[in-house]
């Protein structure tokens, strides 16, 4: 609750006046000479002050009023002060009002006036707080999208801001982070914004997609291999651990990796000392691991193919990427980047938004790289993207002709476990357009 200090040597004044703002519901804090009213500013959260002119008796100059005004504006300049004064110092209350003060009443003073005007300044004080946490936040989040956009991160959606403000933060640290998500969502982009952000931001930074390699191949990548170690290895090579030392290493489809290269890399994890294949000789290395899966590791653990020790050391922080159906906001954004200066139809830009986006976003990367061989000039049409509208046997969800019923919300709301992208896909809304109707018709989201 906002607190009004109320000055005035005068303990008459102060308690009607105090009276007059708590039945009216405000926080009073009173204070009957200057140093009293300095120490409240100084150390409380003081909203508005209501001051008199004079602390002494028998002074009717206005002077002490018009030195406290000036050493409470010291303490906060924009705190707003409403001068309470007699005939006689009207015309110094006049020369404050020109200096900032926001308001000034004579004794006796209208009760209807004064509550109008506390009631005015502190609406103003809260909208002005509230527009100034509206532009820090936009700074901060232009800022983010800035660093996104670096590592080529493209996206409009709330989702995705949470998750880059997340992972900026994390980028801080030194931890290890597992990406999770499915394929083609972005996760290697956002590994990429982890380490650009981090201390060792200039130092190696190595990827590894473990899915791609030979389950015999695994470990000699990772931590290298003698001469001799496996067939057709005819000279000692350093593993990826070795050549990120200092730095980063990315391990994309974490888990694709076998039992036993998970020995190896908890091992490493732990104590920074590994072995080449083939090789006695313990070596050390100081590598931040960011790893990445598609996969349930939880499930995979039950299952008896992931360790669960490895588990809990590669997830000290996990960054879920919702898959691209989820985050319908960033498609038209994504499409502008990949397609940069072509026109869609208003068609276009629906089916693409009702489509459901199996391979995420490195599918809309593919059909935008299509367009541009095969249509590098004039307006795109649904058609010019060839959809597979029928993956899986299913077609995806309809725009709804009319404009949807509070039954047709709460029907599609229920069938969708409330998640927004599904349902305003249903419906071929925007989220913000489905967030209206939900407002309109009282459902709760």
């Amino acid at each position: 609750m906002e607190k009004i200090l109320l000055v005035d040597d005068n303990q008459a004044v102060l308690d009607a006046l105090a009276l007059l703002l708590e039945i009216h519901g405000y926080e009073v804090v009173t204070a009957t000479n200057p140093f009293a009213a300095k120490q409240a500013v100084n150390y409380q959260n003081i909203a508005l002050v209501i001051q008199d002119m004079n602390f002494s008796a028998d002074t009717t100059s206005g002077e002490e009023g018009k030195q406290l005004f000036f050493a409470l504006r010291e303490y906060n300049p924009r705190l707003p002060i409403i001068l309470i004064t007699a005939w006689t110092e009207l015309e110094t209350a006049i020369e404050l009002v020109k200096a900032g003060a926001a308001d000034y009443l004579a004794k006796p003073w209208d009760d209807n006036k004064l509550l109008n005007s506390v009631a005015n300044l502190l609406a103003l004080g809260r909208a002005q707080k509230d527009s100034e946490t509206v532009a820090k936040h936009k700074a901060l989040t232009g800022s983010s999208k800035s660093k996104a956009r670096a590592v080529g991160l493209i996206y409009e959606s709330a989702q995705m801001q949470r998750l880059v403000d997340m992972a900026l933060q994390v980028a801080k640290s030194d931890v290890a982070v597992l990406i999770t998500g499915p394929n083609g969502s972005g996760k290697e982009k956002i590994a990429e914004l982890v380490q650009s952000q981090s201390s060792r931001s200039n130092a190696p930074f190595v990827k590894v997609n473990v899915g791609a390699l030979p389950s015999s191949l695994i470990e000699a990548e990772l931590f290298g291999a003698e001469a001799g170690a496996y067939t057709g290895a005819t000279k000692a090579r350093s593993g990826r651990f070795e050549a990120a030392n200092g730095g980063t290493l990315f391990l994309d489809e974490m888990g694709n990796l076998p039992l036993s290269g998970q020995a190896k890399l908890l091992r490493v994890l732990q104590t920074g000392e590994y072995e080449r294949l083939g090789s006695v000789t313990t070596r050390k290395t100081n590598v931040r691991v960011i790893s990445a899966t598609n996969a349930n590791l939880a499930d995979d653990i039950a299952a008896g193919r992931f360790r669960e020790d490895l588990f809990y050391r590669l997830n000290v922080i996990e960054l879920n990427l919702a898959p691209l159906a989820e985050r319908i906001d960033d498609i038209l954004p994504l499409v502008a980047h990949f397609l940069p200066q072509r026109e869609l139809s208003k068609r276009a830009e629906q089916c693409l938004l009702n489509y459901t986006w199996p391979g995420n976003v490195r599918e809309l990367e593919n059909v935008c790289k299509r367009v541009q061989v095969l249509k590098p000039n004039g307006i795109i049409e649904p058609d010019d993207f060839a959809l597979n509208l029928k993956i899986g046997g299913q077609t995806p969800a309809q725009p709804s002709s009319s404009e949807p019923t509070k039954l047709d919300l709460e029907n599609a709301m229920h069938a969708h476990q409330g998640v927004i992208a599904k349902v305003a896909r249903q419906f071929g809304l925007t989220r913000q357009a489905l967030y209206r109707r939900l407002q309109k018709h009282g459902i709760d989201y």
